[in-house]
């Protein structure tokens, strides 16, 4: 983990590459709990978004499997960016895992399949085309 400080802020650099690992791992979590619309699986993806914006990406759930299991494997030069954009995405994330699970545990079907659904919509666009609507949200 790097970091550099400019005036008083301190900025946290992240592996760019891990951000768009863990979209793919939550994919494939949001669209297996779109199916079956289990709570129990919407509750752990709002638990790993959760980590991630308490603990920071690197101290996340899928952070440490990237960084542990994924990153080790790859070669080459390591991409970095700012932790903060992705964080707020994750934050963004957690949002609407809470909605659908608050729908969920009430018997809000409709609730429990549009929060999921826009969830898995914006980890689809990262892990298959880099793009973090999140992130973009957060420039802005």
């Amino acid at each position: 983990m790097s970091t550099i400080t400019s005036n008083t802020k301190q900025v946290v650099l992240i592996d760019a590459r891990g951000p768009r690992y863990s979209a793919a791992i939550t994919t494939t979590v949001l669209a297996l709990a779109l199916i079956t619309e289990s709570n129990y699986l919407i509750g752990f993806q709002f638990a790993v978004f959760l980590s991630a914006v308490i603990f920071g990406l690197r101290r996340s759930i899928y952070g440490f499997i990237y960084r542990n299991l994924i990153q080790p494997r790859l070669s080459g030069p390591v991409p970095s960016e700012s932790e903060a954009a992705p964080r707020f995405a994750q934050f963004i994330g957690a949002l609407f895992a809470f909605v659908a699970l608050l729908g969920g545990v009430t018997g809000n079907t409709g609730v429990f399949l549009v929060a999921t659904s826009f969830a898995l919509g914006a980890a689809f666009l990262n892990a298959a085309f880099g793009f973090c609507l999140g992130c973009q949200v957060y420039l802005r």
